[in-house]
């Protein structure tokens, strides 16, 4: 398999485009990381897409964003998993151009929450989960993560305050990210204080679903174009694992078990260990997935991910930063997007480009997007070549 490099990345602010319509807020996304890699033309478009279909009543993205963007007649087809969506996108592609299938492959990772309001937007996020056995029973992914929660909350005997470092370092990031929804910083004070959305889960455990189109331009270096000015970040490592979709047929609903295997088999290919890593944009969809995220991943003992917000481990000066960029929580979550902004940011992270969010000396960087309560997760290693 060839080297794969993120040759351009780009987005667009997530935010509620009330006035920008689908396929106008992807084309500003793909527009920009086509310049930013020198105008390299690709020969596939994959589109990382978890709702259209309900929020936008509009399916086939492949050919309406390859016809938009002025590429006719090119490979493209839309990639759902969920809140995955746009890792697997970036799966694809990524395989598209290691195994030569294509020289050039576009990712783009977008979606539009804003053209449908109130119940309509809960009734299509619960479709992520078991039709049949959840969701005809009213469970939201809100209510499943409270529950997921209140059971961690119970058998390890943590407070909810406990969660409040997850809150307070995403938003002190987001501060300095000028594509975030929120840019202010809280307290933990301000956490506490928050009001209850599904209990025990608060305001500032859950991050706001909104609008955002986020692209990437993949090559291998032999096809970059001469005296390419950015530094080169390649994919060094991939990986797909899927579990059960509902949470009740898992042994341990507090043990991610395709978030650990995704985890080794990227790690594994990328030959390191997750401790070699030197940024960890997790998927922070709510306080306690980042936890669970954490142990699955290796870095905490099973009941001990929390810990490592509260005693600053994950900010930009830790040991193992995360959500270097405001993450979902404080950046947002635009759905099926989220798993390419997330690589649009350790991106620039690695060439150094991240601003005032700068981690220090970044080589390496991990992103991992999950579909539901990790019935799919994606995990990619991302490294700076030398």
């Amino acid at each position: 398999m060839a080297d794969v490099i993120v040759a351009g990345v780009g987005q667009t602010p997530v935010n509620e485009h009330w006035g920008i319509s689908l396929r106008e807020l992807a084309f500003m996304a793909l527009e920009a990381a086509q310049k930013d890699a020198g105008g390299l033309r690709p020969q596939a478009l994959f589109v990382g897409n978890m709702l259209a279909p309900q929020m936008s009543h509009q399916a086939h993205l492949g050919a309406l964003m390859a016809d938009f963007a002025g590429l006719p007649g090119i490979e493209a087809v839309t990639t759902e998993a969920a809140g995955a969506s746009g890792g697997a996108a970036i799966r694809m592609g990524y395989l598209a151009v290691a195994s030569g299938q294509a020289d050039v492959a576009l990712v783009l990772g977008v979606e539009k929450f804003t053209d449908q309001i109130g119940s309509a937007i809960e009734a299509a996020l619960a479709t992520a989960g078991d039709s049949d056995y959840e969701a005809v029973q009213g469970l939201t992914p809100t209510a499943q993560a409270a529950l997921l929660m209140r059971r961690y909350m119970h058998e390890f005997g943590v407070a909810h305050e406990a969660f409040a470092g997850f809150a307070v370092t995403a938003h002190a990031n987001g501060v300095g990210n000028p594509h975030a929804m929120f840019r202010k910083a809280i307290t933990q004070d301000t956490y506490q204080r928050a009001g209850v959305v599904s209990d025990p889960l608060n305001l500032f455990d859950v991050a706001p679903v909104a609008d955002g189109a986020a692209a990437l331009v993949l090559t291998r270096p032999e096809l970059l174009p001469p005296n390419f000015p950015q530094p080169l970040v390649r994919i060094a490592g991939s990986s797909l694992v899927t579990d059960t979709l509902a949470l009740h047929d898992r042994p341990d609903p507090l043990a991610l078990q395709a978030v650990r295997l995704s985890v080794e088999g990227a790690c594994a290919r990328a030959r390191i260990t997750p401790l070699q890593v030197d940024l960890f944009e997790l998927y922070d969809a709510y306080s306690i997935f980042a936890a669970l995220s954490l142990e699955a991943a290796g870095y905490a003992e099973r009941g001990l991910g929390w810990k490592l917000a509260q005693d600053s481990h994950l900010s930009l000066q830790g040991t193992i930063p995360i959500s270097t960029l405001g993450g979902l929580k404080a950046r947002g979550n635009p759905g099926g997007a989220t798993g390419v902004y997330q690589a649009v940011e350790a991106t620039l992270q690695l060439r150094e480009q991240a601003g005032q969010n700068q981690v220090s000396e970044a080589r390496r960087a991990m992103i991992q997007c999950l579909g539901g309560p990790a019935s799919t997760v994606v995990t990619h290693i991302l490294e700076r070549m030398a």
